[in-house]
């Protein structure tokens, strides 16, 4: 059963889905209870129907309480700019739905864990982190975005490359300062060609986002400039060593281009912590591929029962 939900993060209400296992309803009295419930992060540009949704649904079925949500300034969450990407602000968000899980009746608080997709796989791990009320992280296909804005998606970008984009970013701040309005940049090729020549990387995305296979009219096709400097100070891998001694499961397609980024991360997890290669797999495939969601939902099902399956 889906659940339309929304909650607060910082003064602005966020949009969720909150799935509920069979037999559950939106009271205790509609169900049994209380259960152990996954937060579920959606990948950068993404809203919650999209590859967050799939695998809350799939956790669901598992017998997890789940909630996937729009990150604020995007999707049907509030807030202004419209695509602002704000990594204090997406970490907060996770908090925020950690807080509202913990006022339901039919969540234990004592058994939350979360998932995070891409980019959110970076900002679960920051999240969690700092609040020990997330007992038990997962990552699918984990990316810090500071790290991929700076260093590309493969870690082999000029540094020139970010260097100009700051420069945009500060461009912008004056022209906003002025009266200008909201300067924005495309996060997808227009065409099928362009997006070839940008790379396997750049390819997937254009696939999931701007085709029939996923792409969803509120899922952010463009960022504001302001995001970037915002991005340019982030870490998602600097209090690591706060984890420890809860688990983490990392999830990584084998042809992840992006996969350097989760082999970093788990270096730095203290544990216990383990890493799973999806074979086959690239970053995108494990967004919404049957062959490739299969094994990762399993995986990460019977890590989640493991280590929420009694009261801490």
């Amino acid at each position: 059963m889906r659940i339309d939900v929304t909650f607060p993060s910082a003064g602005l209400k966020i949009a969720g889905h909150l799935y509920t296992p069979d037999g559950a309803g939106p009271h205790p009295a509609a169900g049994a209870g209380p259960y152990p419930a996954v937060v579920v992060g959606h990948p950068g540009s993404g809203v919650k129907e999209q590859a967050a949704g799939l695998y809350a649904r799939r956790l669901a079925g598992e017998g997890f309480l789940t909630l996937a949500f729009d990150a604020a300034y995007q999707g049907e969450s509030a807030g202004e700019p419209r695509g602002l990407e704000d990594p204090a602000q997406r970490v907060e968000d996770l908090k925020a739905a950690v807080s509202f899980l913990t006022t339901r009746e039919d969540v234990d608080p004592d058994r939350i864990g979360a998932l995070g997709i891409c980019a959110s796989g970076g900002y679960v791990l920051a999240a969690a982190a700092t609040d020990p009320r997330i007992r038990a992280v997962g990552t699918v296909s984990a990316a810090d975005i500071a790290r991929q804005f700076r260093l590309g998606a493969d870690g082999a970008q000029a540094p020139a490359v970010f260097r100009g984009m700051l420069q945009a970013a500060g461009a912008a701040r004056t022209a906003e300062a002025r009266g200008e309005g909201v300067r924005t940049f495309p996060l997808f090729p227009g065409t099928e060609e362009e997006a070839r020549q940008g790379g396997s990387h750049v390819l997937e995305g254009w696939e999931y986002y701007r085709t029939p296979r996923a792409g969803h009219p509120r899922s952010a096709k463009e960022l504001t400039w302001t995001s970037v400097d915002r991005i340019a100070g982030f870490d998602a891998f600097r209090s690591l060593d706060l984890l420890a001694p809860r688990p983490v499961r990392m999830i990584v397609g084998r042809e992840a281009e992006t996969s350097w980024m989760s082999v970093e991360a788990f270096q730095k997890v203290p544990g216990p912590k383990d890493l799973h290669w999806i074979e086959g797999a690239t970053h995108v495939d494990l967004y919404d591929k049957e062959e490739y969601v299969t094994p990762a939902v399993a995986k990460l099902a019977g890590f989640f029962r493991a280590h929420l399956a009694e009261a801490a």
